[in-house]
């Protein structure tokens, strides 16, 4: 017991990474009853100043996600954007009518993960906080 406990003690010193927000997103395609895949997003954060900062792209998988925008180190508290561009999600011969989806929302608790996904229809998106 005192031989596993002596091996465990170094393990307190070592360094624990902190822990920040975590983003992913989904787009579900409405009409079609599938996920939106290879939809390209981009996430910025806004600045002190006001200007918005990207921070990474992304393009969603076969199952219309993003699970992650890379090491979350970086996301820390603060208004962050998503933002889609359809013009790139194939919906027939049509322009889409919403070529690009910007979507706003707070990161309070930098520990946190944050889900934003979209549903789609041709007219229409609507959006919320996921798990």
């Amino acid at each position: 017991m005192k031989i596993v406990a002596a091996m465990a003690l170094p393990l307190l010193f070592l360094a624990v990474p902190a822990t920040a927000a975590e983003i992913s997103t989904h787009v579900l395609d409405l009409a079609k009853g599938v996920g939106g895949k290879d939809v390209p997003v981009t996430l910025s954060k806004k600045a002190a100043d006001g200007r918005w900062v990207e921070v990474t792209r992304a393009r969603t998988d076969e199952n219309g996600r993003v699970r992650s925008f890379g090491d979350p180190a970086g996301l820390d508290a603060g208004v962050y954007r998503l933002q889609f561009d359809m013009t790139a999600y194939p919906n027939g011969a049509s322009a889409p009518f919403f070529p690009e989806i910007t979507l706003t929302f707070r990161v309070d608790d930098p520990k946190a993960h944050y889900h934003v996904p979209i549903v789609v229809s041709p007219y229409g998106y609507s959006t919320y906080r996921g798990n």
